[in-house]
């Protein structure tokens, strides 16, 4: 068994895999998808459905679990996560400093879910994380332990 991947259901597929190239350097794992037919239709049982995006190698991975950015049409609206909300709850990223990458964040359209933290965890360190917003609104971790 093997874990392949996670999809996000984005609002404009490009836009958000911009983001996760630049900020994460996630790599782009092609082909790109642009999904239809009866097959999807009954697959999802959304009529006409149409599927475009990619998927998106993870830093760290060179054949591991990949991001699945896809946009379907036609969309649905849905309510702004929060870190309670149920059902898949953030990407996490471990990062060399977090401040930095928070800064970067905001640079390419992401924003602040609350405020950048440091706690202990007795035996193994000091967390210093924050959690952030994609620009679509999906919640991301960014974290460093240090010694």
């Amino acid at each position: 068994m093997k874990y392949v991947h996670t999809n996000l259901v984005a609002r404009d597929w490009r836009k958000l895999a911009d983001f996760y190239i630049n900020v994460f350097n996630c790599k782009p794992e092609p082909p790109e998808r642009d999904l239809k037919g009866k097959w999807l239709e009954d697959a999802l049982t959304l009529p006409d459905a149409h599927i475009t995006g990619i998927h998106l190698r993870l830093p760290g991975h060179t054949d591991g679990p990949t991001l699945e950015l896809f946009q379907y049409e036609p969309d649905a609206e849905r309510e702004m996560p929060y870190p309670n909300t149920p059902g898949y709850g953030h990407l996490a990223f471990s990062v060399p400093d977090v401040e930095k990458t928070a800064e970067k964040i905001i640079e390419y359209g992401g924003d602040w879910v609350g405020e950048l933290t440091r706690v202990e965890i007795k035996g193994v360190g000091v967390l210093v994380f924050a959690y952030m917003r994609d620009p679509e609104g999906n919640i991301l971790e960014i974290q460093r332990y240090e010694k």
